[in-house]
């Protein structure tokens, strides 16, 4: 049985071994509407389809046209397994009740690192996806920056209220660092981003050495809202 649920996925469930995140190019406000009703339609029909996806999450893209999807495994193998029986059953409908939807590619990762503010009860308002990208594959870079980052965090001297959590994400190909963040609201994020320095941070030289990382080659920031969640129930 598959059920629909309102709550935000946990990023640090110790049983989820591969996290992976895609995005959708929908098109329009109307078209993301009608894709998520149409995903959700599609798996509340049908069994869950693996003990080994323990949550599946789709977030509209406050851009007015892009999906994001974050689904939750035991292992890549669990995956590989729901690709080989259930995935193109289930694409076909969706493409079915909304024709044109652009897949943009899947990202493989492992959570490495997570911070929030201990016993924080507030529920995200934004999910804030920043996508960092390093010019060829260095798993020992990828860490030594999220640590770096955390360095600068842990001695940010105005940190946004409006920042809830984070969490780090490293790609199993060496190349890219995804921060899923939550915020309480768009606008706080907005706003924090308008403060003095570059990006959210103040303007330390822990920020700049995070900034300017050897073989940084750039980074995306995408505002979403959590649209959907499915779970096994």
């Amino acid at each position: 049985m598959t059920r629909r649920t309102d709550a935000h996925p946990d990023l640090t469930h110790p049983e989820v071994g591969a996290p992976f995140f895609s995005t959708w190019r929908v098109g329009t406000p109307l078209r993301q509407k009608q894709t998520v009703e149409a995903i959700a339609t599609t798996w509340e029909r049908r069994p869950w389809p693996a003990d080994g996806l323990l949550g599946y999450h789709v977030y509209t893209g406050h851009d007015g046209s892009t999906l994001l999807h974050h689904s939750q495994w035991r292992g890549e193998q669990a995956y590989e397994g729901f690709v080989k029986a259930y995935r193109q059953e289930r694409n076909d409908e969706i493409d079915t009740a909304v024709p044109g939807i652009e897949r943009l590619g899947l990202g493989r990762y492992r959570h490495y690192r997570s911070g929030s503010r201990e016993g924080d009860p507030r529920v995200p308002g934004c999910v804030v996806i920043v996508d960092i990208e390093f010019e060829g594959p260095d798993p020992d870079r990828q860490r030594a920056w999220v640590d770096a980052v955390f360095e600068a965090l842990e001695s940010e001297p105005n940190p946004h209220p409006g920042g809830i959590s984070a969490h780090f994400h490293l790609s199993t190909d060496g190349t890219r660092v995804l921060n899923y963040a939550e915020w309480e609201s768009a606008q706080a994020h907005i706003d924090a981003l308008a403060a003095p320095g570059n990006g959210v941070g103040s303007a330390t030289e822990l920020w700049h050495r995070v900034q300017n990382w050897p073989g940084l080659k750039g980074s995306t920031v995408s505002r979403y809202e959590h649209a959907l969640g499915l779970v096994p129930g």
